[in-house]
């Protein structure tokens, strides 16, 4: 039985109620788990107050600011939790950004900005996460972070952000061999295409959303909840020989040739 009931987990990335960040926060509180919520702050507060309203039903017993690429953030979140909780159990890492005009053209012609931008934000936040995480992970854990096939495949209008999910998933591989040996698992979700304020910058994503139906084999992409469950799934006992490894969640699109 899927049971998170005494775990302390930490989701990062829920922007509003299309998030995928949202549909594993969920699945989460579902299975039990006693839920800490980062956000990302901005002057006007406009983030905190959505994202504050939307996850008060799971009730969560901490809500912080958390700009990864403020490092003293990062710290200041997980002193937060090392003082709250004591320890941590899951860390759900839903962040990703790059700028507009690098998700689509030539790829050629990105910036040294973009790509750096894209990769701090996409890649390197989960190694930093993970970092001031792994000490309080002091009885095992699970990680979970989201990718998707853009960074195994060429996908177009994905661009620069492919070379992020590409070294996101590289970095999955290298912080599961480094956390195992303190008996904690670190794994990547390779969702379908679903709508969310972060696809929505992606050109063309009704056109990817409506190829993936037609020709994924169960004629449909994914649902938020589907993709809460995988991730509740990776972080629950059920998973404890899983680690290092990508769970694609795409009605099984990836598996197609054509």
């Amino acid at each position: 039985m899927l049971d998170l009931t005494g775990k302390n987990a930490l989701v990062t990335g829920i922007a509003n109620n299309r998030s995928i960040a949202w549909g594993i926060a969920q699945q989460l509180h579902q299975a039990g788990a006693n839920l800490g919520v980062t956000f990302l702050p901005d002057e006007r507060g406009r983030y905190e107050q959505k994202v504050r309203e939307l996850v008060e039903p799971l009730a969560p017993s901490l809500f912080l600011p958390c700009d990864v690429q403020q490092p003293e953030q990062v710290t200041a979140t997980f002193n937060t939790v090392q003082e709250k909780w004591g320890k941590l159990d899951v860390l759900i890492h839903c962040l990703a950004f790059a700028s507009k005009e690098d998700l689509g053209g030539d790829f050629s012609r990105v910036s040294v900005d973009g790509f750096n931008l894209a990769l701090d934000v996409s890649a390197y936040s989960l190694v930093s996460l993970c970092a001031a995480a792994k000490p309080l992970m002091t009885d095992g854990g699970s990680v979970v972070t989201l990718t998707y096939l853009g960074g195994a495949r060429v996908v177009p209008n994905y661009n620069v952000m492919g070379i992020a999910k590409a070294a996101l998933e590289m970095n999955v591989r290298y912080l599961a061999a480094e956390l195992g040996a303190q008996n904690v698992r670190v794994n990547g979700i390779s969702a379908g295409p679903i709508r969310t304020l972060a696809s929505s910058a992606v050109g063309g994503i009704l056109d990817m959303i409506h190829h993936v139906e037609a020709v994924a084999p169960l004629k449909r992409t994914v649902t938020q909840t589907e993709v809460g469950n995988a991730a509740a799934f990776l972080c629950s006992d059920l998973a404890s020989g899983i680690t290092g490894q990508i769970l694609y969640v795409d009605s099984g699109y990836s598996i197609m040739g054509m």
